[in-house]
């Protein structure tokens, strides 16, 4: 994850954010990050293995949707929705709605807060 790359906003392209939004895991992704809260990839839950996730976490990294910072040994990711907003006016508040109304991607969750 060292030195990862992030796309400038000017850099985002159309087809590969739509790619990169093309799976209903990313889709829970994005609608858990969307609240602009930073969070470790350990708050992470999904129904797939951590190299999975980690996988998907990379699509959406790779394609400008998400930034990615680690501090030591631990990975920080946060949604890029202001960027996004302004390349692609609308498209994150369309994706939200449409996946809010179908119920894509609400299998991701955040792990429970430590007691």
């Amino acid at each position: 994850m060292r030195n990862a790359h992030h796309p400038a906003t000017e850099e985002l392209s159309l087809p590969d954010v739509m790619a990169a939004l093309s799976d209903p895991l990313r889709i829970g992704l994005v609608r858990l990050l969307a609240d602009g809260t930073e969070r470790g990839w350990g708050e992470l839950r999904a129904p797939v293995a951590k190299s999975t996730l980690s996988h998907h976490l990379r699509v959406l990294r790779d394609a400008g949707v998400t930034r990615t910072r680690q501090e030591g040994t631990r990975c920080f990711v946060t949604l890029r929705r202001q960027d996004l907003d302004e390349r692609f006016p609308g498209l994150v508040g369309a994706l939200l709605g449409a996946a809010d109304a179908e119920g894509v991607g609400g299998d991701i969750h955040l792990a429970p807060a430590p007691h």
